[in-house]
């Protein structure tokens, strides 16, 4: 998908990308747009029923092969450039992965966006089984909650349970999602995204040694954001800082919430790889930016939409290593269950030079405080 410059966008509008960009190709938002138009794409974002009008060929007709075919969904939490990027990288692995192993694996069909909204995800989960897919990625927690219940409720005639492959789960254990990371047990693994919270606190601190007071905005109905959020009040605890906590649900929350920690006097704000924040990001962060204050998020999404810095994992990395899981289970007949979650290297800070020149932060010091020092201008999309 291509970036859309900022200067198109209305303040505060809501995101409604496609799901073709970052963190997510064809499956994704809001308003996501797959490649096909299948129904629960982006371009058919009301209609979330599978498309069961379209046989899974024994092959990929168009090439003119016959190989194996596997039904492979993709179900994708919410519309950001995080997880755009994601999906984009899952399906362009399975292309590869198709051509090297001559197996078709089918997801033009079969990739869909739950918008953030629970009846939405459990009806793509109902019409999924329905369907008899082979496999399921869901992309980031709240998705992969609903995949998992669903799919432990409903064994397919043989008695087993269809494989699910998460991505971006940031706390899998905590979310309850598997038993632990070196054995998920049951039909689920996947790959996290489990943020080093004290690592951004330490470049926050290394930016403005003489912070004292730190918001921090999340949706608390997130599991991703319970471990972080803690940590960040261990840490500022720690360090004897004062602490301005405010949550919000939806956009409209969210910004009040932004509202409130300038108001109490937040010197700077930390998020975590809080999706629902995300999605606000573009209508929020010319607040942050008029105010002076940074904003430090869980993800290079939040500053690609222009926070100051995000923090974590190269995402195109962890979409990749995640087909590369689910093609392990339906081409190797691998184990779900005994394959250990996999983790990526936890050291990218991204730098929005926009923003940091709006409220005149030095950042010059972060290359030698993490694995990679990237730096960002503010788009809606990664390229």
């Amino acid at each position: 998908m291509k970036n859309k410059t900022l200067t198109l966008l209305l303040a505060g509008a809501v995101l409604t990308a496609t799901l073709t960009g970052c963190g997510a190709s064809g499956g994704s938002a809001d308003a996501n747009t797959s490649e096909n138009g299948t129904a629960g794409s982006s371009e058919n974002a009301d209609d979330t029923s599978v498309d069961t009008n379209t046989d899974t060929p024994e092959g990929d007709a168009s090439t003119g092969r016959t190989s194996k075919a596997y039904k492979v969904a993709i179900v994708q939490y919410v519309d950001d450039a995080s997880l755009n990027q994601i999906v984009s990288a899952v399906q362009a692995e399975l292309d590869k992965k198709s051509e090297e192993l001559d197996i078709f694996f089918d997801y033009k069909n079969f990739t869909y966006n739950g918008q953030a909204d629970a009846t939405t995800m459990n009806q793509i989960a109902a019409d999924l089984i329905a369907s008899d897919v082979d496999l399921i990625i869901p992309v980031a927690t709240p998705v992969a909650m609903v995949m998992q219940n669903a799919t432990a409720e409903n064994a397919r005639d043989d008695g087993s349970l269809i494989p699910v492959v998460f991505s971006a789960v940031s706390d899998p254990v905590g979310a309850g999602l598997v038993a632990s990371m070196d054995a998920p047990g049951s039909n689920i693994t996947g790959t996290s995204d489990a943020l080093n919270t004290e690592a951004v606190f330490d470049l926050m601190l290394a930016a403005d040694p003489d912070i004292q007071t730190v918001g921090l905005l999340y949706d608390k109905s997130q599991d991703s954001s319970t471990a972080a959020i803690a940590a960040a009040k261990a840490y500022c605890e720690e360090k004897g800082l004062t602490v301005v906590e405010k949550t919000g649900t939806n956009n409209g929350e969210i910004s009040l919430a932004a509202d409130a920690l300038l108001s109490s006097g937040a010197e700077a704000v930390f998020t975590p790889t809080d999706n629902n924040v995300m999605t606000a990001e573009l209508a929020i962060y010319e607040k942050f930016i008029d105010a002076k204050v940074p904003h430090y998020g869980g993800a290079d999404s939040f500053a690609l939409n222009g926070a100051f810095m995000g923090y974590g994992v190269n995402y195109v990395e962890l979409g990749t290593a995640t087909a590369d899981m689910a093609v392990d289970i339906l081409a190797n007949g691998k184990d779900p269950a005994s394959m250990a979650v996999r983790t990526m290297d936890n050291g990218i800070a991204t730098v929005n030079t926009e923003t940091a020149e709006a409220i005149g932060l030095d950042y010059s010091m972060f290359a030698d405080k993490c694995s990679s020092l990237v730096e960002i201008q503010t788009a809606e999309e990664f390229n």
